[in-house]
């Protein structure tokens, strides 16, 4: 695969998650009003979990395919990032592969949205600091910059800006789908009579 096709699928991927969560954050947001929203959102519970996982999987293979397949330097705050972004991918997957997922998705929800929130803050600003170099601080070495864009899809889209995206579909996949303490017994009760 070459760059070019790295940066459109990507970017392409990034926008759709983030895009498509926000279409479930609406749902959630009009569940008391609209019935349809309220089914939209109970039909998309059982999905969440894995499309939750998938976002920081496809994100983490994409960040180490950039850096070593592209060559493109990452700078402290991509770090940074990335620092945020791995564990997610972990945690989601031990989340997924247990036999009652409601249950550990209730146990991994706060620790996933809690890093992916941190590094939704990182990217936030790592992508203003692209737009506005002047803010720049100490963060970064001078050989590799936070500055430095390595490219930008549809003219807004670039590497910091697909970390946001990926950071918030998690939080609001996770989120807007969450299952209260009571509901997950009943759940998981339910589940040891299948």
């Amino acid at each position: 695969m070459n760059t070019d096709t790295m940066q459109l699928l990507s970017a392409l991927l990034a926008l759709f998650a983030v895009g498509g969560s926000l279409v479930l954050l609406v749902a959630r947001l009009t569940s008391q009003r609209f019935a349809a929203s309220r089914h939209f959102v109970e039909a998309f519970r059982p999905v969440a979990l894995p499309l939750a996982f998938m976002v920081p999987a496809f994100a983490m293979f994409g960040s180490l395919w950039f850096s070593e397949a592209a060559n493109y330097n990452p700078c402290k705050l991509c770090w940074y990032q990335r620092t945020c972004m791995y564990p997610l991918a972990v945690i989601l997957l031990v989340a997924l592969v247990r036999k009652n997922k409601v249950a550990a998705r209730q146990e991994v929800t706060p620790y996933a949205v809690s890093l992916a929130a941190v590094g939704a803050v990182i990217s936030l600003y790592h992508y203003l600091l692209e737009w506005n170099p002047t803010w720049e601080s100490n963060v970064c070495a001078i050989d590799v910059p936070c500055t430095t864009i390595w490219f930008r899809r549809f003219g807004f889209v670039s590497l910091p800006l697909m970390a946001l995206c990926g950071f918030v579909s998690v939080v609001i996949l996770l989120c807007t789908t969450y299952t209260k303490k009571s509901e997950v017994k009943e759940t998981a009760q339910h589940m040891e009579k299948l």
